[in-house]
């Protein structure tokens, strides 16, 4: 049976494809207890190394996508359901450019979008990412850009809570021109947004930065939520 979504007077089949865009992600080694207090009920945050955990930012520039072009920035912590399951991500943050992906998002996976301020500048070797949120800088990152590696998708998940019940996303991800970097400088300012003290809750930092990637030409496809 298909599943449709009416999102602002246009039917979205599901699954939801991304045919082309570009996505770089930084990984940060962060205070298991600092991850924790972010955290939703209900889920545990996944503990990396005695009282450490990781935390990402994903940033994304929707090139062909079933939702339109847009860009995005994910804050994730990566979590499982209280009493054991499968590792995935928890998205506490995902501001984007346009209106009809953030009216999706919320309304079809729960995804906790907002439509913000984000620019994004690229040379040969870097990208930059700017977000601004109600006039206030929330981060400014610059990541290494470039790679030559195929990457095959990737079956991943992605928790989230629809009024307030726990939901679980299948997702496929992968790509070509992908590169793993590690020991490449990250510059990396934090705002005065509300958001921009949260992350300095976590103490991020360039030096907490684990490795960054990067994949020129993403490709992804996003299931039907299922609930816990």
């Amino acid at each position: 049976m298909t599943v449709t979504h009416d999102i602002l007077g246009e039917t979205v089949t599901m699954p939801v494809d991304v045919r082309d865009g570009s996505s770089a992600t930084a990984i940060f080694d962060v205070d298991l207890e600092a991850a924790r207090a972010l955290a939703p009920q209900g889920f545990e945050v996944v503990e990396t190394a005695p009282g450490r955990a990781q935390f990402a930012l994903a940033l994304i520039d929707y090139r062909d996508n079933d939702l339109g072009s847009y860009l995005e920035v994910g804050t994730i912590l990566f979590v499982r359901p209280e009493g054991g399951g499968e590792d995935g991500t928890f998205i506490t943050h995902l501001p984007v450019t346009e209106e009809f992906t953030c009216v999706a998002g919320n309304r079809i996976w729960g995804f906790p979008k907002s439509v913000e301020s984000i620019e994004a500048t690229t040379t040969d070797t870097t990208s930059r990412w700017v977000l601004t949120m109600d006039g206030e800088l929330v981060i400014d990152i610059t990541v290494p850009r470039g790679g030559t590696d195929e990457m095959p998708p990737m079956p991943l998940a992605s928790y989230t809570l629809i009024d307030g019940r726990p939901h679980v996303t299948r997702f496929t991800q992968g790509g070509a021109g992908s590169g793993v970097h590690v020991g490449v400088p990250v510059a990396l300012t934090l705002g005065s947004h509300p958001i921009a003290k949260e992350l300095a809750s976590l103490n991020l930092s360039p030096e907490s930065v684990l490795l960054t990637t990067w994949t020129e030409h993403l490709q992804a496809r996003f299931e039907e939520p299922a609930a816990l």
